[in-house]
């Protein structure tokens, strides 16, 4: 087949969709820690009327084919909250970005790197971000450290021959985002232990978990504290009214109340902290299919899911309190309670927090603290077009 001409070509048709998601199953199938996600989420993503991130944001899929086959594929995107975020945030204007790229080869990855730039230029764009898939919410970066062991739910996999065909197309590392991952079995170091402690004796602070029976208000208070804390971070960009609400949906079946805690200073939510059960633990074997047996025993795990890894996507304390004493107690509170829930409960033994911006200075120290190590590490890449 490496004799027959390349040909990249944009996705319009059904069939080329369903090609589209095809692609990332048939070149990642020998990959031992890849986790074949559900392809209806996969369709989910990639759909305007479904994924509420398009209505900030709009792209083009791209598929390559070689003999007629398959052979990679890619995404070119502009979001219009990215653009009007300063340059000096990460993004800014005439920044567009590329994303769920694949490829057989070097070739076809630089067919389809080409073409996605091509496109980011016809729509005004003068610098490419990768790789990005789609949002910066979802799948943001390559996978450049901990190839050896699968990815958590919500986390990207990437072959290690990726960065070298994405650096040879002029691409500079612009941010690396980390994980680090924990042994939640044993105790925390004493000193965190006294911290937990001083904490539950000061009656201004109260540590709960989250009232699933309010999941919409509870969801627009953690909501409000994420954009707080997150404001002045690289690259963030706040999530809006209906990509929160399609985000607790789509994860409402893994959400366990005494997984998600909020901590509220003198009656005030101030903090939060949300962890999932490691949900690629129990899709792994259904090779991103629920038919024709896959959705009983998913449905069977969701019950009550006992997992060897739980994953924290998300911890906030709002600006005010950040680089303060009081911050660092409130998130030692939460990680401990959720700690001693997720090993009784749910019979878990290992944690990952994450992902952390490599300049989070705040959150790495508290990580650090609790005697856990960067396991994972996926790379921002930029050119200018």
């Amino acid at each position: 087949m490496a004799s027959q001409p390349l040909a990249v070509r944009p996705v319009s048709t059904p069939a080329d969709r369903k090609a589209f998601i095809n692609v990332a199953y048939l070149l990642n199938r020998d990959d031992p820690n890849w986790v074949a996600p559900l392809r209806s989420e996969v369709a989910g993503t990639i759909d305007p009327k479904k994924n509420a991130w398009f209505s900030h944001a709009h792209g083009q899929l791209f598929i390559a084919t070689r003999g007629g086959e398959p052979v990679g594929r890619i995404s070119a995107h502009v979001d219009t909250l990215a653009l009007e975020m300063p340059a000096e945030k990460g993004f800014g204007p005439g920044t567009g970005f590329w994303g769920m790229f694949d490829a057989a080869d070097a070739n076809t990855a630089k067919a389809l790197i080409n073409t996605a730039e091509d496109w980011l230029r016809n729509q005004g764009m003068i610098r490419a971000i990768g790789p990005v898939s789609l949002s910066i919410w979802e799948e943001p970066g390559l996978l450049i450290k901990g190839h050896d062991h699968p990815p958590t739910v919500m986390m990207g996999h990437h072959p290690t021959k990726y960065q070298g065909w994405i650096e040879a197309a002029g691409y500079l590392p612009i941010k690396q985002l980390m994980t680090y991952e924990l042994d939640i079995s044993v105790e925390f170091p004493p000193i965190v232990n006294r911290i937990i402690a001083s904490g539950e004796k000061n009656p201004r602070i109260r540590i709960r978990p989250v009232d699933k029976k309010n999941f919409e208000a509870e969801a627009e208070l953690i909501l409000a504290i994420l954009n707080d804390a997150w404001s002045d971070n690289w690259g963030f960009i706040p999530l809006t009214q209906p990509e929160i609400a399609d985000v607790g949906k789509k994860l409402k079946p893994i959400v366990f109340e005494d997984l998600i805690q909020i901590a509220e200073l003198d009656g005030e939510p101030v903090a939060f902290m949300i962890t999932l059960p490691d949900l690629n633990e129990a899709i792994a074997p259904l090779n991103g299919s629920l038919f024709p047996f896959g959705w009983a025993k998913l449905l069977l795990w969701l019950r009550k899911p006992q997992v060897r890894t739980m994953r924290v996507p998300l911890m906030g304390v709002v600006k005010r309190l950040q680089s303060s004493r009081m911050a660092s107690q409130l998130a030692f509170m939460m990680i401990e309670y959720i700690r001693r829930a997720s090993v009784k409960n749910y019979g878990a033994s290992r944690g990952e927090i994450g992902w952390i911006l490599d300049d989070n200075q705040g959150m790495r120290s508290i990580a650090e603290t609790i005697n856990s190590h960067v396991n994972r590490i996926y790379q921002l890449y930029a050119r200018q077009l």
